[in-house]
């Protein structure tokens, strides 16, 4: 059975019709050929946009030039109530300062390190979805919650049980709904000094997020200054120097950051995580060999790395339903790409999305085959056509952190239950700003 994927809309539409579709979702906004094509030219009567599939100009932009193709602020602008001036929105030098406080929290040991509060709120998901066994469950409620979990324990050490650990995880799902990145400056290129009139629910569900977080690091600050705040991510973070400064994040700033790695860490590992069970529970003999897997795990780090079955099937869950699905640079200067020149301030999307399911690069790129990844294209195609997180100086922090943490979920929750589909009820992915399920993914669970 090939996992389910949007319809694709007609080859033509007005920008009217565009804006209308990429209003209910982003990815059935495209048309088919973008599964094939190189390179494809979109033009509005304000700017113009290129999607970019083909695996020598992904690099340019990505890994070779990264500093002349910087994020546009045509997704930052619908963002910015809630991310401020965080790593994901910002360019140039300040973000190679944020990057060079944040990075050092994520490299080596410190992923050693932060594993046993990943195990214990993985064990907790695993006794909540217990609790469903017998029943059917919205398993995307539980991934969230599961993901949500893993990031405050290990950014402040607390379980997501904690009031306010609660209440930014509800605010959260809340600012979802109110579609964000969907606002005119998206479309219309407009000063920074005019309003963006962002919808009054965006704003106050931003204000509230901001709010909760603040709290959060506040207190974290006062326990710094006490000698007593715990060894975890937000106090590696909040007491890094940037090296070439001497500089700390002050309150403002490290307000900025929770914020994307709430959003980040937490939305994107729970679609991830939530359409890696899904495509389990429709195939079963792969949802046995990661349950054999997981047999005998204690707790210990050392562990992950003998999960080879399941890190393919989570990299393929990644591949088939990358949480991001489009990234859009903009060139600094004229560019030639293919043959056709790309003005200064043109957008450039890269879509993971399509780019992890090219027909002229994947062998069945629409099939889910974790095998894949032992083979000579899937290898290939690993180097140069697939990036969940982003590539080159720009690549996800918590790239490594993610892939753990959703291994380790993967295969505690399966040791454990089985999950199998609901007869009726096949997920229909959108995206808004990660890969969702229209009316949620409905499982069976049962005890192993």
């Amino acid at each position: 059975m090939t996992p389910p994927k949007p319809a694709a809309r007609p080859d033509r539409v007005s920008l009217w019709r565009y804006l209308r579709l990429f209003r209910q979702d982003i990815l059935s906004a495209q048309p088919a050929r973008l599964y094939r094509a190189w390179m494809a030219e979109f033009r509005t009567p304000f700017f113009r946009s290129y999607l970019v599939n083909q695996p020598a100009l992904v690099t340019e932009v990505l890994k070779a030039r990264p500093m002349d193709f910087p994020k546009s602020d045509r997704i930052g602008e619908g963002l910015r109530p809630l991310l401020g001036d965080s790593v994901f929105l910002t360019n140039g030098a300040q973000w190679q300062r944020q990057r060079r406080i944040i990075d050092p929290a994520f490299e080596g040991g410190r992923l050693r390190e932060t594993y046993p509060a990943m195990w214990e709120a993985a064990c907790a998901a695993r006794d909540r979805l217990a609790a469903h066994a017998g029943g059917t469950v919205e398993i995307e409620a539980q991934t969230s919650h599961a993901a949500a979990d893993v990031i405050f324990r290990t950014l402040f050490s607390i379980p997501i049980e904690d009031e306010i650990a609660q209440d930014v995880f509800h605010e959260f799902r809340a600012y979802q709904r109110t579609q964000p990145i969907l606002n005119l400056a998206a479309f219309v290129p407009v000063p920074r000094w005019m309003p963006r009139f962002f919808r009054r629910d965006t704003r106050a569900a931003a204000a509230r997020i901001r709010a909760l977080i603040t709290r959060l690091t506040e207190a974290r600050r006062d326990a710094i200054a006490r000698g007593d705040a715990p060894d975890d991510l937000a106090t590696k973070i909040m007491t890094t120097r940037d090296p070439e400064t001497g500089e700390t994040f002050d309150a403002a700033e490290m307000v900025d950051q929770v914020a994307i790695f709430f959003l980040a860490g937490h939305e994107t590992s729970a679609s991830a995580l939530a359409w890696a069970l899904y495509l389990l529970a429709c195939h079963p003999e792969w949802q046995d060999r990661v349950a054999e897997e997981a047999q005998g795990l204690t707790g210990e780090f050392s562990e992950i790395s003998r999960l080879k079955v399941t890190r393919d099937v989570f990299r393929e869950a990644l591949r088939l339903y990358p949480p991001v699905p489009m990234m859009v640079r903009e060139a600094t200067q004229d560019e030639r790409f293919r043959d056709r020149t790309l003005r200064k301030g043109s957008q450039i999307v890269l879509s993971p999305w399509h780019l992890h399911r090219h027909e002229r690069l994947w062998e069945w790129p629409d099939a889910f085959d974790p095998a894949r990844w032992q083979t000579e294209n899937g290898r290939s195609c690993a180097r140069e056509a697939y990036m969940p997180f982003s590539a080159g100086a720009r690549v996800c922090t918590g790239a490594g952190f993610a892939m753990v943490e959703g291994v380790l979920l993967l295969a505690l929750l399966l040791r454990d239950l089985r999950v199998t589909p609901v007869d009726g009820r096949t997920p229909v992915p959108e995206a808004h700003l990660t890969v969702r399920a229209r009316d949620g993914i409905w499982l069976q669970v049962t005890p192993r």
